[in-house]
């Protein structure tokens, strides 16, 4: 069998992991709720439990390479993540956890940076060199692509949309301001305004 990647998406709703070939096609997806409290091994542990799960479906082929796609902010590299949706990790040394129980090289971006390579491979911006790509969901992010490289910016933090203030003195965010896309916009924005999930509420004006 061909080789293949491990690949893990860490949310502030949900976990999700699958393996990857080289044709861009997921193998053996498996998801599970990321959980809540403020025991950061925990959440550590229902991450590995779940990818345990996966590796044992694929059987005997190993993945060569683990790719994490993490909620921000993260340090450059995501040797530390903190993301705003999980309040267990701050400073979390996720890339360096995961690569030594795993036992493969790991790379850790932001959940939105990965999307936009993801796009720019085998999804919608499949052949642009130019095009922002965006996560809405528990919060928001995004990734910008520009002459065909993903822009990271100083710390890795480049593209993350949701957190420019769109309402001044709106409703407050988890990152400690007011007003941020996120808070506005993201499902838990929206679920929180309207009383309802987002894809339930009716947000027309």
């Amino acid at each position: 069998m061909a080789d293949r990647a491990l690949a893990i998406d860490i949310g502030g709703t949900k976990l999700a992991c699958g393996l990857v070939d080289a044709d861009g096609l997921i193998e053996h997806r498996r998801q599970a709720p990321t959980g809540d409290g403020d025991d950061g091994e925990a959440r550590f542990a229902t991450l590995v439990e779940l990818v345990d799960a996966v590796l044992l479906a694929g059987g005997l082929d190993d993945p060569v390479v683990c790719g994490v796609g993490c909620g921000g902010p993260m340090t450059d590299g995501g040797t530390t993540v903190s993301p705003v949706n999980i309040g267990a990790w701050r400073h979390f040394p996720l890339r360096d956890r995961l690569a030594a129980h795993f036992g493969v090289p790991t790379f850790v971006d932001n959940d939105a940076k990965a999307l936009a390579l993801g796009e720019g491979w085998v999804g919608a911006a499949a052949g642009e060199r130019n095009f922002l790509a965006m996560v809405v969901s528990t919060g928001v992010g995004g990734g910008l692509v520009l002459d065909g490289r993903l822009v990271d910016g100083a710390d890795g933090n480049a593209g993350h949309i949701g957190h420019v203030i769109v309402e001044p003195d709106g409703a407050p965010c988890g990152c400690g301001a007011r007003g941020c896309l996120e808070a506005e916009a993201s499902g838990t924005g929206i679920h929180r305004a309207t009383g309802r999930p987002a894809h339930e509420a009716d947000v027309t004006v």
